[in-house]
């Protein structure tokens, strides 16, 4: 079965960097769209990154300018790298084979000093 297994997340500082990454098994990312989605408590899920087959990206006005979606396809692995993080950007990251059931598990982002 497909599998998505997010990871990369953590605790940081205001301003500071992380990278996450979503590894995935039995489908081929570069063959398929694929997206973060993030939930912070009390909110709604939301997007904030997609990148399509072609490479083509996409950002939520939120993150633009701070945050890169990325594949490697030898690795068959997307990355989300997001940078000048801000406590707004705090929740549990979600990496998604767009317009599929197909759902990783979540790694929680903490900003906070």
């Amino acid at each position: 079965q497909v599998q998505l297994v997010e990871s990369g997340g953590g605790l940081v500082q205001p301003g500071g960097s992380l990278r996450l990454s979503c590894a995935a098994s039995k489908i081929v990312v570069s063959f398929i769209p694929m997206g973060w989605y993030r939930q912070a408590p009390g909110k709604q899920r939301e997007l904030v990154a997609t990148i399509t087959i072609s490479g083509h990206t996409d950002y939520a006005d939120s993150v633009k300018g701070r945050f890169t979606i990325s594949r490697d396809n030898s690795k068959n692995t997307v990355y989300l790298q997001m940078n000048s993080l801000k406590p707004e950007d705090t929740a549990v990251y979600y990496c998604t084979c767009e317009g599929t059931d197909y759902w990783g598990k979540g790694t929680q982002v903490t900003v906070s000093s």
